[in-house]
């Protein structure tokens, strides 16, 4: 499969029509619109998942956080790729540094949820998950802006 990366790099006739659709899509929407397509699609995989398991008759509070690792894995290729791209920072430093903000905002997602489940037993699962993941987006955009793919500061001259 291609590389979305390289595909600047290609010229039209050489990408798949779905390289070339998610180069479009990187290339003329802004960042925060990239940001929310790529948390939707994480956040259907989030919510399959969950109904997934859910189904299983796992905990549901197990299945939440199932759902949530896999969702986290889909959106930061996804982030990495269409919406911030790579920073300069070594692949492990940055998967470090979007790990920890990703555990902040899912933490406060999952939070979100499980307190919602807890209160209000009558409540609807996904709603609750939706209403997770409108808490963990905010905290989520600005944490990776700033600090997961931001560049990393160059050394003063001598």
């Amino acid at each position: 499969m291609e590389r979305l990366e390289t595909s600047t790099t290609m010229t039209a006739k050489s990408m798949t029509p779905v390289v070339r659709l998610l180069a479009l899509y990187r290339d003329r929407l802004p960042a925060p619109v990239r940001f929310l397509g790529v948390g939707m699609t994480g956040l259907t995989t989030d919510m399959l998942i969950y109904a997934l398991l859910d189904a299983s008759e796992l905990h549901y509070l197990a299945a939440r956080v199932l759902s949530l690792l896999c969702a986290t894995f889909v959106t930061w290729r996804l982030n990495r790729a269409l919406t911030f791209g790579a920073s300069n920072r070594r692949q492990r430093e940055e998967a470090l540094r979007y790990g920890l903000v990703t555990l902040v905002a899912q933490g406060s997602s999952y939070l979100t949820f499980a307190v919602l489940m807890a209160l209000l037993p009558a409540i609807v699962p996904q709603l609750a998950i939706l209403a997770g993941a409108a808490v963990g987006t905010v905290l989520s955009y600005t944490g990776h802006s700033l600090f997961s793919f931001a560049p990393a500061a160059r050394a003063p001259a001598s």
